[in-house]
């Protein structure tokens, strides 16, 4: 597509794959705008950039918009406790998507996680899991989720606070790549954002991406993708 038609929000644009999310939707000759909500202005502009600083508790109504992608995350240690985590990770997520669809949006695109799953005794694999089955009810005409193992990238320089244990889990993984199977190597979060922002717009229905299928796909040139919620 040469024609700029494309209308996209992203939240969680600021973290570690919504921000090569960003670029890469901008770098979309058939994107004519990117919403972004975020809490703090972001570090890069972009002629296509739209930001709204915005309270994720309280969401005003939404431009029109045809697709929207989801990378809003934390964890328990850095949330505080779990209530507050689930606030970011299922509220504020399920808020924006609902504020999307009002808005027009018929596609969408989440980052979840790996082993995501509603019926879990896993706080954090059930929160991921619940959000997923969530966003299913809202019917879009295509829903793609993406269920990364670790991710790899630096929280850093984006002005997060390092993960330490995405730091141990980062060595042992760069010594044990080699023999560790796709499907739980740490996958980079331009991986993520690639995958997501090449199925977004052609998928239908449902479909999961899960993570030895995003490997290396930030330099793929071919889709990819999974439909259904076989595991």
């Amino acid at each position: 597509m040469t024609m700029t038609t494309r209308r996209v929000v992203v939240a969680g644009a600021t973290g570690l794959v919504g921000s090569h999310l960003v670029r890469r939707l901008c770098a979309d000759r058939s994107v004519a705008a990117v919403h972004v909500l975020v809490r703090r202005t972001p570090l890069f502009t972009d002629a296509k950039i739209v930001v709204h600083v915005v309270d994720f508790t309280a969401l005003p109504a939404l431009p029109a918009v045809d697709e929207v992608y989801l990378a809003l995350g934390t964890t328990i240690r850095v949330a505080g406790s779990q209530s507050a985590f689930r606030a970011v990770d299922f509220d504020a997520n399920l808020a924006v998507a609902r504020a999307a669809r009002a808005a027009g949006a018929t596609r969408a695109g989440l980052v979840s996680a790996m082993g995501a799953n509603a019926a879990s005794r896993v706080f954090y694999s059930r929160v991921k899991g619940e959000l997923e089955q969530t966003l299913q009810a809202l019917d879009f005409d295509a829903l793609v989720i993406a269920r990364p193992a670790l991710l790899r990238g630096d929280r850093v320089a984006l002005g997060q606070p390092a993960r330490a244990g995405e730091g141990w889990a980062t060595c042992l993984d760069r010594v044990l790549r080699p023999v560790l199977p796709k499907a739980v190597r740490a996958i980079a979060a331009t991986d993520v954002a690639a995958a997501l922002a090449r199925r977004v717009p052609v998928a239908h229905g449902y479909e999961i991406l899960h993570s030895a299928q995003m490997q290396g796909s930030a330099g793929w040139e071919d889709g990819i993708g999974n439909q259904g919620n076989s595991e």
